[in-house]
């Protein structure tokens, strides 16, 4: 089996493919980089519009698959950025028509979490999922994903990213941030703000760049908001661990590449004798191959959309999906799809 999967929540365009060994067959993939300020839906949905259709044959020409070769197509559904989403939604939607195959919807959040939990072998660990838009720690629980913590304000990403920008930097900001936080050495008092098991960045927003506008060095300001931001997300993960009574971590979202909150994450998972896994970066950003292999899922267990039924969800919340196929897996009931 094989699923070609369209990834297009915000500013990344990609196209992957898959097998039914969770294989990346083919994954192609161009982020829109706007020239000044953070993204414009819209802006950002003409750039998918342009590379999609590149983006499609180039992932069939690595996987040197043919149309028919294919199973089904999936396609984010939500949640994102609603242009995006649409422009993602309607190339799946001609190719479905195209080449008469399944359309398949698939929670983008929920696609960070499969994609690591198949490369991991861990069979139910948290995800700690930290990228641009979302900050979740995820868990899951009597027949679907459940979110245990979340920001209340914004996502790590977007903070990080008005932050380079408030430097005077260019979007994306996380890169170039971890950059220059390698030669912070002053570590200074930022707001802490975690909130039981949720979190909160806009002050420590509004606290760093009173900071810079009053002489602060920038590489120690992007230190400590690193080491500052990080702990608090290892905190309500470890939080989380203990709750689940868990063992393992999976990290995810294009934020989960950076190596200091993967370092700070492992020690506390390995201190607690449990086990870390990041996935390699192309596959913990945001990529088509994730939603191939959640698409996989669902349309093995018979989950498919027809074209009419397949509108975009902007809002669409993690713990508002069914994942019947992880019911199946551990024989538990099946639960309605849109019950809380």
């Amino acid at each position: 089996m094989a699923v070609l999967g369209i990834e297009s929540t915000a500013h990344t365009a990609s196209v992957g493919i898959v097998d039914d060994g969770a294989r990346v067959l083919g994954l192609a993939s161009s982020m829109h980089r706007p020239t000044h300020g953070g993204i414009h839906p819209r802006e950002a949905a003409n750039h998918h519009v342009d590379v999609l259709p590149g983006l499609v044959a180039q992932a069939l020409e690595q996987a040197r698959l043919a149309p028919r070769e294919l199973d089904a197509v999936a396609f984010a559904q939500g949640p994102g950025l609603g242009p995006c989403l649409r422009a993602g939604a309607t190339v799946a939607r001609m190719l479905s028509l195209a080449w008469r195959r399944p359309l398949v919807p698939v929670n983008h959040c929920v696609a960070h979490v499969e994609i690591a939990r198949a490369l991991s072998g861990l069979n139910d660990p948290i995800l700690l999922y930290a990228s641009g838009g979302n900050t979740q720690v995820i868990a899951y629980a009597r027949g679907r994903y459940r979110v245990l913590g979340e920001t209340l304000d914004v996502g790590i990403g977007n903070f990080l990213d008005k932050l380079w920008i408030g430097f005077g930097g260019k979007f994306p900001g996380g890169p170039e941030l971890e950059k220059e936080a390698l030669t912070g050495r002053e570590l200074h008092p930022l707001p802490y703000s975690v909130h039981g098991m949720d979190v909160s960045f806009s002050g420590m927003l509004t606290a760093t760049l009173a900071l810079w506008a009053h002489g602060a060095p920038r590489a120690d300001l992007a230190y400590s908001v690193e080491v500052t931001a990080y702990a608090m997300l290892t905190e309500i993960t470890e939080r989380a661990l203990a709750h689940h009574r868990g063992a393992a971590v999976v990290l995810g979202g294009g934020v989960a590449c950076n190596e200091r909150l993967r370092g700070m994450v492992r020690a506390m998972v390995e201190g607690r004798g449990g086990t870390m896994f990041a996935p390699p970066r192309a596959l913990c950003v945001d990529n088509g191959a994730m939603i191939a292999w959640t698409g996989l899922l669902a349309h093995g267990v018979g989950l498919s959309v027809p074209v009419g039924g397949s509108a975009v969800e902007p809002r669409q919340r993690t713990d508002r999906v069914a994942t019947p196929w992880r019911a199946r897996a551990t024989g538990a009931p099946v639960p309605a799809d849109r019950a809380p």
